[in-house]
């Protein structure tokens, strides 16, 4: 996306209390030169949907360390596309288990990092991913 500046997402949808993880990855790509807006904890996928319409971004991370990311990242990624018809991308991390990240896939994310993923390579991800979307 050469000349524009990467608007990234970064989110906490559930219950789950803990965001150290969260805003690491939120200073860590804001320092790659992002431009990322961090919503906090105990949101609602409705909350996300309409900050990612509101916020016009290009790339949306969710976290999730309390189990529920089987229902709260499907049905942020249904009710974002349901507003807007952007070719969001989307990223998740957290306590994942392996064998749900088949169906994270298929529900609408590009990719699923895990605990201590370098910031460098979830960064580079999100650039090379958005570029060859434009592309």
């Amino acid at each position: 996306m050469p000349g524009k500046r990467i608007r990234v997402l970064i989110a906490k949808p559930g219950l789950d209390g803990h965001d150290r993880g969260a805003k690491a990855i939120a200073r860590g790509l804001r320092d790659a030169g992002m431009e990322v807006i961090y919503l906090g904890l105990r949101l609602t996928p409705e909350q996300i949907a309409e900050a990612v319409v509101q916020e016009d971004v290009d790339a949306v991370g969710l976290s999730c360390l309390s189990g529920a990311h089987l229902t709260v990242f499907p049905k942020t990624v249904k009710l974002v596309r349901e507003k807007t018809s952007k070719d969001i991308l989307f990223v998740g991390g957290g306590i994942i288990p392996e064998k749900d990240i088949p169906r994270l896939r298929e529900a609408g994310f590009a990719w699923i990092f895990g605990p201590g993923a370098p910031l460098p390579e979830i960064s580079e991800f999100i650039k090379t991913s958005l570029e060859k979307r434009a592309a």
